[in-house]
């Protein structure tokens, strides 16, 4: 009886654990890592992406990215609170988003939030985050006004309106383009926003936009814009959009004879954009954070440490992800708290001189980043510096 009574406990136990990742696609490699870092100082985090889904490719980087950084944190002898992940997967899902919010806001009782994924996802959770008092960081969520949903809100997502204003600069002045046409997802926050500022940043620089086009994500057909564009002969196409709508965009626009650059925003950081475009892609132009040529030890070791555990190099995503755990754990020590959440938010303001693999960070009045991109552009397959 006594031996049943111990099965029986365990098993309760073993289920209690577990539960903790079910629902909102809760993510068992999270609930095992959970499960072993339950010794000494701990930090409960939640972490919320879209590793299964439509845009998975970007979901399942930050997820390596995390699970990598949360990996090192744990071992290195010199960590005075180690890291309890808790990850659901919201599938690019708003309403998924929203559940998991409310569930490690509620039942996880964790200290802050990384994600969600998109910024569609970021303006239906983020308001649930703001008004408990629970700080989120986004790393991919690159929308105009993210960080005005309230003073709990952070990023270190690049956004639009840094990222796209240095990848235009920097292809006028060396193209020296005088025509754009523009295309967006016009069912998609994130689109809706940076054809805003693709087009103020026309303006103010004096370039004619002599076409606009929409989509809709999933489209996978886009010869009427296309075709509309074409006769209005422009010298740059512009396009705001994720990597499958992209990568079928231009392969559609190279079928048709056009051969001109193509300047892309963030959507366009995965290599799931190269290797669905083909030489298409070839003349795509994006900013970046992420340089795997750049020469610091940052980058390198966590190149080739992400190299090593996964077999495969690491993208923008995975690069921001990384990084985004090791400032949360920094201001979670300076905090001198695992469970303070405004002891948290206000450390992680307070973040000066980091520096990461994606370069020096820290964030501005806005809790928007403050960091140097770089320009890459895709030749034979590869992203290169843009020179």
């Amino acid at each position: 009886m006594k031996k049943w009574m111990k099965a029986m406990a365990a098993a309760m136990a073993a289920a209690a654990v577990c539960g903790a990742f079910a629902g909102c696609g809760g993510d068992k490699k999270a609930a095992s890592s959970s499960a072993k870092a339950a010794s000494g100082d701990t930090v409960k985090f939640g972490f919320v992406t879209a590793y299964t889904g439509p845009g998975a490719a970007y979901g399942q980087a930050e997820k390596e990215g995390a699970e990598l950084a949360v990996e090192e944190i744990n071992k290195d002898p010199k960590t005075k609170m180690k890291i309890d992940l808790v990850t659901y997967d919201s599938k690019l899902n708003k309403a998924e988003a929203i559940n998991a919010f409310k569930r490690l806001i509620e039942q996880d009782k964790v200290l802050a939030i990384q994600g969600p994924m998109t910024s569609g996802e970021i303006f239906a959770a983020g308001p649930i985050a703001q008004q408990a008092k629970v700080a989120v960081f986004g790393t991919s969520t690159t929308a105009p006004k993210v960080t005005d949903i309230g003073d709990y809100i952070f990023r270190n997502a690049i956004p639009g309106k840094l990222a796209i204003p240095t990848t235009v600069k920097k292809a006028h002045d060396k193209l020296g383009f005088k025509k754009v046409a523009v295309m967006y997802s016009n069912n998609n926050d994130q689109m809706v926003g940076e054809n805003e500022i693709y087009q103020q940043t026309f303006k103010d620089m004096g370039i004619d936009v002599v076409a606009t086009e929409t989509f809709a994500d999933k489209d996978t057909d886009f010869s009427a814009q296309l075709t509309k564009i074409q006769a209005a002969n422009p010298d740059v196409i512009c396009i705001a959009g994720f990597y499958q709508e992209g990568a079928l965009i231009v392969k559609k626009a190279r079928e048709m004879g056009m051969n001109q650059p193509i300047i892309g925003n963030n959507g366009f950081n995965s290599p799931q954009y190269i290797k669905q475009a083909g030489d298409a892609a070839n003349g795509t132009l994006v900013a970046t954070p992420w340089n795997p040529d750049r020469k610091s030890d940052k980058a390198q070791n966590f190149r080739k440490a992400f190299v090593a555990k996964y077999g495969h190099e690491p993208d923008q995503f995975a690069a921001q992800t990384y990084d985004a755990f090791y400032i949360m754990h920094e201001a979670a020590e300076k905090s001198g708290s695992t469970t303070d959440r405004k002891k948290f938010r206000d450390a992680l303001a307070q973040i000066k001189n980091f520096e990461g693999a994606t370069g020096k960070f820290e964030f501005d009045e806005n809790r928007d980043p403050k960091m140097d991109l770089d320009v890459l552009q895709v030749q034979d397959g590869k992203w290169v510096p843009f020179a």
